[in-house]
């Protein structure tokens, strides 16, 4: 197709397609990614989930969304646990200011202390 023979709602609808499809496939690894960080699915969940996403990807997306619960347990331990990035953050500052920890060592721990939130 030549430039030429675009017209304003061809190149519109080419855009809105774009998107669609753009979105997507975003909602598809956000899902994909989210099955497989949960502990409390089974591998046969787990795959069943899979195979529906893949077979019918919209629906298969919008099943799972509205059938997850709200808080998985997982993610219920890691509240009830406390962990707090900043109160790491502020420990690790205090090992590196007494001499403890190298500042390299310490900017290591600190991004894995800010990655695990």
């Amino acid at each position: 197709m030549l430039a030429y023979e675009w017209t304003f709602g061809s190149v519109l609808w080419a855009m809105i397609v774009f998107f669609f499809w753009f979105m997507l496939i975003w909602m598809f690894i956000g899902v994909f990614a989210d099955i497989f960080r949960r502990n409390d699915l089974s591998g046969g969940a787990k795959a069943g989930w899979l195979l529906l996403i893949f077979i019918l990807p919209f629906f298969g997306i919008l099943i799972y969304l509205i059938a997850r619960p709200k808080m998985t347990a997982q993610e219920r331990e890691r509240r009830i646990s406390g962990y707090s990035a900043a109160d790491e953050v502020a420990k690790l500052a205090k090992l590196r200011d007494e001499g403890k920890i190298t500042a390299e060592e310490y900017e290591k721990m600190k991004q894995q202390a800010l990655l695990q939130v």
